[in-house]
């Protein structure tokens, strides 16, 4: 493929690194000239110093035989500009834009709604732009889904599914502890599948024989209903989220406040963790903030919540307020770095969970050393739904786990594909990928796959590869 991306920033130029190991042609345009330079120092493709939304200079890129074109500048309006420039001259491109301007996302996705047989080919999209990333929504999500999930660790859902893959650690002592992964249907009858392991510091596909010790940590495939008995058989306590304080109104803390205070469906998870829906007895949620025009919009906004305006760092206030004895703090402040030390912080003082919202994943590292229970990291998240998009139409969703080393894909098996009509223990290379589920063309939902699950045209599954392998796999099952 062919890319222009407009913006030299982390995004832009963690986004170009993984395009060039894939041998796309990238072109990267900014006008800062320190950010172009720090941009030419990483990548080894066209960097140019100009105005990303003048057509000459996209034209001078090669703008007109790109496949895609990805703006994520600083302004959410040149971003908007530069695809409804792109998108008169040259309708055929693709092309996505960052926004983090709320207002526009929430607008955009209404008059999409409103007009949806229209745009489904009888006008151009809103703005030019195919796929709109707002970075805060995709992290509002992210820490909602933790939530639901007990704040354990970190999860990923998939649509129309009751699965999803769960992040947890090995107690010493627990049921798993010091067996091979062979052995493991001797201690459960419950169906879950282990996608991959992080041990000493090391991130594999799982085999048979792989062994599982204290301290290990597991990315589980299981259903909403079951998780609850992996957990225990990992020798994971459930604790009630019954008291949550959540640290920073600002538009992440205020979207991830909507999600909690509204929430109506309750996952299976979410139930064996006491639950958590608005309007639930005894639920205590409190919002705290340092600014006072931001603790008032929250207040005002959030009626049933106990809205704080203080400083999260005063263990005086933090001990007087009862916060110390709260289940879980979420920390989704502006500064991603207080969000980690503060989440750390906090359960020092005595608060069971902790979430923190971190700039990237080499942050979220550093988090889960300092002991912070989940971390979500922006800029990520934004990277790996800007890849979902590039990677072609039958490529759903993408997630990066274990720092990036391996993705989890989403995708749909075309009819060129080389797994038609063959079952998967006839395709299997557990050292390049695992296939996780699958989901038969008509059905409804996902199924855990197994040796004998018989690929079709059509069938959407969801496989776990190494980073560096996943092009290769993808074009395999026939997503171009």
């Amino acid at each position: 493929m062919r890319i222009v991306i407009v913006g030299a920033g982390f995004t832009g130029t963690q986004l170009a690194k993984l395009l060039i190991n894939e041998k796309n042609q990238v072109a990267v345009i900014d006008n800062d000239e320190n950010t172009i330079r720090h941009a030419q120092n990483q990548l080894d493709c066209t960097v140019m110093c100009a105005d990303g939304n003048n057509l000459e200079t996209l034209e001078e890129v090669g703008i007109a035989k790109a496949d895609a074109l990805v703006c994520v500048t600083s302004s959410d309006e040149v971003n908007m500009i530069t695809c409804s420039l792109v998108d008169a001259v040259y309708p055929d491109v693709l092309k996505i834009a960052r926004v983090r301007n709320y207002a526009y996302y929430v607008n955009t996705a209404s008059a999409e709604k409103k007009h949806h047989n229209d745009f489904a080919g009888k006008r151009r999209p809103l703005y030019g732009i195919n796929y709109m990333i707002h970075p805060d929504v995709e992290a509002a999500e992210a820490i909602v889904q933790a939530v639901e999930n007990g704040a354990v660790g970190n999860v990923i859902t998939f649509d129309n599914s009751d699965l999803e893959i769960a992040r947890i650690t090995v107690s010493a002592g627990s049921a798993l502890d010091g067996i091979l992964l062979k052995e493991i249907r001797s201690k459960t009858q419950v169906k879950f599948l282990i996608a991959y392991i992080e041990k000493n510091g090391e991130t594999s596909l799982p085999s048979g024989e792989t062994k599982i010790e204290a301290e290990t940590t597991l990315g589980v495939l299981v259903s909403k209903d079951d998780i609850a008995d992996v957990f225990g058989l990992c020798g994971t306590e459930p604790k009630q989220l019954n008291k949550v304080a959540m640290i920073g109104a600002g538009r992440i803390g205020t979207i991830v406040a909507e999600r909690l205070m509204g929430q109506q469906k309750v996952s299976g998870l979410a139930k064996l963790f006491g639950g958590f829906a608005s309007g639930r007895r005894g639920m205590d949620f409190v919002i705290i903030d340092s600014q006072d025009e931001l603790s008032k919009a929250a207040a005002e906004r959030f009626p049933n919540a106990r809205v704080m305006r203080a400083d999260a760092t005063d263990e005086t206030f933090l001990r007087e307020e009862g916060i110390t004895n709260f289940d879980l703090a979420i920390c989704t402040t502006h500064n991603h770095e207080m969000n980690m030390v503060l989440a750390a912080y906090l359960e020092s003082l005595g608060v069971g969970q902790s979430i923190a919202l971190v700039s990237s994943t080499a942050f979220a590292s550093i988090a889960e050393k300092l002991g912070v229970d989940v971390s979500v990291p922006l800029r990520d998240s934004v990277v790996d739904s800007i890849m979902s998009h590039l990677r072609g139409k039958s490529v759903k969703e993408i997630h990066t786990v274990t720092n990036g080393h391996l993705e989890i894909v989403e995708c749909e098996v075309s009819s060129s594909s080389k797994a038609c009509g063959k079952a998967l223990k006839e395709i299997a290379n557990p050292g390049s990928y695992l296939v996780l589920m699958a989901r038969k063309v008509g059905a409804e939902g996902y199924q855990i796959a197994n040796g004998n699950t018989v690929f079709s045209a059509g069938d959407h599954i969801v496989l776990i590869t190494k980073a560096d392998d996943s092009k290769k796999v993808l074009s395999f099952f026939g997503s171009n």
